[in-house]
């Protein structure tokens, strides 16, 4: 048995390794302790005492270890460093979704003081904007909640009324309610520009100036269905944060500069600004209030399961695809949901993985080895239009998993084309009609290797998974699975093709 000084230095991942045992086990800590008081009485640890071992507090003696190791049958040794197994000091994905997290071993390194020094020090070093770091934490909060904001979605209902559609007459009349006064303009004015930072390849829409104007650019006439959203969220600006002296300008365009953009802040600059937290925060409550206001969650998703989840319902709601295609992942009752929003060559402008898929690449910087058999990818680079869907098959950690998608590729306002993309996990979707969803996913992964990469998909797999795209009632589910599946992977080097494609390449 190690003595107690080798104890603590190789007891880092102890605290994790119990934590995430007792949970895979579904036992609280007042369980646990009374196990421990099953094996040893005297040695049992008391339940204040287990949280503080489970937070890295405190390191337990060899006694009290052993009693544990006892109660999940495990050597003691497998407690400590030398044994730093994944599946043990990995949180497990729980029911919320989302994408699975680190573990923050040793813990003394993850302090709040700590941290707060060596983030700022981070983004300076890798060119990370404060607000591109603080919209990365906006994200992971989105996609642990699985787009959940019961709050915002009630402050939507309040001033819609939950009517749907919400005609452009509907959406001024509450902006004058609010007391907004709507002015258009032709050239946007250099001063705006300036703090933007925004070149050629971006287009101002709108801009709020205190205290009450909402400039329009006139370019928007003719685009009734982005006036209303640019007019909703700057109605959620007036609703949720009071207008608060703010100008709230809205851009599009290929890298778009987040909407309440603060003044001075410039996407090329890197540290943290004391604000941006605050900022990105209230970007992302303005933009999921609009939806929420154009897109009422209950009559909205009345409309998706009548409509069998088209994207063409975005002409019934009145709304963009784009808006339509980021609701359908807060309205449906099925939780594992994905969204890309992707320009050319390698950029995604928005993303959301409440289904924890692996990113295909970046949009804070470009990969070498993207996998171009990605939906989204495929969209970008051919001429076809209307939607795509994709049966699609890729290894999360060691666990194959079945992906459907839809995908349509549209232009921004300032010209340039970008892909949608939304996405469904069908791995919950197959456990949940009793059948087993890593075998059949297994299955389908062999049958595409043996074919070089894509294959049809076999009877068998086939009719459970359109029993499930049945039950899901999303048609683009159908429609995928009669399409070859294919082999997708998170990046070149781990490409599951033989041989691979970036071997094939090599080989031209």
């Amino acid at each position: 048995m190690k003595n107690k000084n080798s104890l603590n230095r190789k007891a880092h991942f102890l605290g994790t390794k119990i934590r995430n045992l007792r949970k895979r086990n579904r036992l609280t800590m007042e369980d646990l302790s009374a196990r421990c008081i099953k094996v040893d009485a005297e040695s049992a640890p008391s339940v204040s005492y287990l949280s503080m071992i489970e937070r890295g507090k405190r390191i337990p003696s060899e006694d009290v270890l052993e009693v544990i190791a006892s109660v999940f049958q495990k050597n003691v040794e497998w407690f400590l460093d030398d044994i730093p197994e994944e599946d043990a000091i990995t949180p497990t994905k729980g029911s919320g979704g989302g994408i699975n997290g680190m573990a923050l071993e040793p813990n003394f390194l993850f302090s709040k003081e700590i941290l707060q020094i060596a983030i700022p020090e981070m983004l300076s070093q890798t060119g990370t904007s404060g607000r591109q770091f603080a919209h990365l934490l906006i994200r992971a909060h989105q996609e642990h909640h699985q787009n959940h904001f019961p709050d915002l979605e009630r402050a939507a209902e309040e001033v819609g009324l939950k009517r749907l559609p919400l005609s452009l007459d509907d959406i001024v009349a509450i902006t004058k309610q609010m007391g907004l006064q709507i002015k258009w303009f032709k050239k946007t004015p250099l001063a705006v520009l300036q703090e933007m930072g925004v070149g050629e390849s971006h287009v101002v829409t709108s801009f709020f100036d205190p205290p009450s104007t909402i400039y329009i650019n006139q370019i928007m006439k003719n685009q009734p269905q982005r006036l209303k959203y640019n007019l909703a969220v700057h109605i959620g600006h007036t609703v949720l944060h009071d207008k608060d002296g703010l100008k709230n300008v809205l851009v599009t365009g290929r890298n778009e500069i987040s909407p309440l953009q603060a003044k001075n802040a410039k996407i090329q600059s890197s540290g943290m600004d004391a604000q941006d937290i605050l900022f990105a925060w209230r970007d992302f409550e303005c933009s999921f209030f609009a939806g929420a206001l154009l897109c009422p969650k209950v009559p909205f998703r009345q409309m998706l399961d009548r409509n069998g989840y088209e994207i063409n319902t975005a002409q019934l709601a009145g709304v963009s695809e784009s808006v339509t295609m980021r609701r359908m992942t807060a309205a449906s009752p099925y939780p594992h949901w994905h969204y890309f929003d992707a320009y050319a060559p390698g950029k995604l402008k928005a993303i959301y993985r409440g289904n924890g898929i692996p990113l295909p690449w970046g949009n804070m910087s470009m990969v070498e080895d993207p996998c171009q058999h990605w939906s989204v990818f495929r969209k970008i680079s051919e001429p076809s239009t209307g939607t795509s869907a994709q049966i699609s098959i890729l290894n999360v950690g060691d666990e194959p998993r079945i992906y459907a998608c839809e995908s349509i590729k549209v232009q921004d306002l300032a010209g340039n084309s970008h892909v949608l993309c939304s996405g469904i996990d069908l791995n919950p979707a197959i456990d949940a009609q009793g059948k087993d969803a890593l075998s059949i996913a297994a299955d389908l992964r062999q049958a595409c290797v043996t074919k070089g990469g894509s294959s049809q998909i076999p009877r068998s797999i086939k009719k459970d998974l359109m029993s499930v795209a049945k039950i899901l009632n999303i048609n683009w589910v159908e429609r995928g699975i009669d399409n070859d599946a294919r082999l997708i992977c998170s990046r070149g080097a781990v490409c599951p093709r033989k041989p691979s494609c970036y071997q094939q390449c090599e080989a031209r």
